[in-house]
């Protein structure tokens, strides 16, 4: 039972990996990044991460062994790892099976699949509005819940979702 989980975790790791186009870098399973990272290129990772993470427009993988504890700037993020931190981006955020986020997210679309965890608060927003202040605007707005209704652009969850 555990390998055949394992297997299907390298499987989603691969597959992420090659979904990236050749402009891309990958951080590894055994790599410890602290500090910031930023650059124009999309990323893979696969390691653990502390502090900020800025790729302007680009798409950033976080792949099913990551553990990432930053604040995320990104033009697309996709979670099946575990990220603790709040993330902004201009196109969406998607959290994959297995994947957790801890934290604020803000972006036009979000995608929280089966399986997944989520625990912060979803501020809908357009690309323009997601930029390189939309960061510093989640860490610095006080923490607010609404009612998941229509039209609503605020929600916050904490939930497993299956």
């Amino acid at each position: 039972m555990w390998d055949r989980k394992k297997a299907n975790t390298l499987d989603m790791a691969k597959l992420e990996f090659r979904d990236l186009p050749a402009n891309h870098s990958r951080l590894g399973p055994s790599l410890l990044v602290k500090g910031e990272i930023s650059g124009d290129e999309d990323l893979l990772i696969d390691g653990s991460v502390e502090g900020v993470v800025r790729l302007g427009a680009r798409k950033l993988l976080i792949g099913p062994g990551a553990n990432v504890k930053a604040n995320i700037t990104a033009g697309e993020v996709l979670v099946r790892g575990n990220v603790k931190g709040n993330v902004c981006a201009n196109g969406r955020i998607e959290i994959r099976n297995y994947g957790s986020v801890t934290g604020d997210l803000k972006t036009p679309q979000v995608v929280i699949e089966d399986g997944s965890w989520f625990k912060g608060l979803i501020e809908k927003s357009t690309p323009k509005e997601t930029g390189e202040n939309a960061l510093s605007e989640i860490e610095s707005a006080p923490a607010k819940a609404s009612a998941a209704a229509a039209g609503a652009n605020n929600v916050s969850f904490a939930r497993k979702v299956r």
